[in-house]
């Protein structure tokens, strides 16, 4: 057993390469193997935004504040909002992130394959951002 007390590990802020506008980070877990899992609650400013990216395994996200926005690669930008659970499967190229007004929170859940959890790519241009949100 590992108990991480609060604070002991510090919050992250994420880089530009990968990310748009201002997101925070902070780790829950990356187990030990043979577990696969990490896992991490982030908070996005309003636009803020991932870069387009997949996972090998896939990942799940939890909201639990404010309202955001995921994106499959050529489909429709959907709202999501807080206790609305998203599965974005293996490979699927997506982004998600914070609405025009509002802070985001969420949970990300993904696991690794050979030790790689997301494979990063281009970022979002605010054309792609700003398409109508479905619900």
């Amino acid at each position: 057993m590992d108990i991480k007390p609060l604070g002991s590990v510090p919050s992250r802020r994420m880089p530009p390469e990968s990310f748009t506008g201002t997101v925070w980070q902070n780790p829950i877990i990356e187990a030990p193997a043979p577990a696969r899992i990490r896992c991490a609650w982030v908070r996005f400013e309003p636009r803020a935004r991932t870069a387009w990216h997949t996972h090998p395994l896939g990942q799940t996200l939890h909201v639990l504040s404010g309202v955001g926005r995921v994106q499959l690669w050529g489909g429709p930008v959907r709202e999501i909002r807080a206790g609305d659970t998203v599965w974005i499967a293996p490979a699927e190229k997506h982004w998600h992130g914070a609405g025009p007004q509002t802070d985001m929170v969420h949970i990300a859940m993904q696991e690794h394959l050979d030790g790689k959890h997301v494979a990063w790519l281009e970022h979002v241009s605010d054309e792609q951002y700003d398409a109508k949100a479905n619900g």
